[in-house]
């Protein structure tokens, strides 16, 4: 899963803002430490939404060929956490409902799974 970042150049720096994540942007001295602080910062967003019921877009084509964007990816278990959590939200779903889809025994074991995107206890 890869995310794109629309470079900017500032003051002798540069500043990023993802395409597809309204409010994710960081800043940078150098293009290599720009890169660094995006994927840190998507991450971030990515594991933090400020809203459970908040169903996060996922990456899009349209934004690779474009000049000045730089794609990121994310993190396995953020992308897990990410992509299960916007099935479920799609679906009208609770995490109790996912996990009984899935076979699993207890809602436990499926907040594991999307922890890393869904701080809440929601059931």
């Amino acid at each position: 899963m890869r995310y794109h970042f629309q470079i900017h150049k500032e003051n002798g720096g540069f500043w990023a803002e993802c395409c597809e994540l309204e409010g994710c942007a960081t800043q940078g001295d150098t293009l290599e430490e720009l890169a660094q602080n995006c994927h840190e910062a998507l991450n971030l967003y990515l594991e933090e939404p400020s809203d459970s019921q908040t169903v996060i877009a996922l990456p899009s084509d349209s934004q690779v060929d474009k000049r000045d964007v730089i794609e990121i990816g994310v993190e396995p278990e953020v992308a897990l956490g990410v992509l299960l959590r916007h099935h479920r939200l799609s679906s009208n779903m609770t995490q109790k409902q996912a996990a009984k889809l899935l076979g699993m025994q207890n809602i436990y074991s499926y907040q594991r799974l999307e922890r890393r995107s869904n701080l809440s206890n929601e059931l």
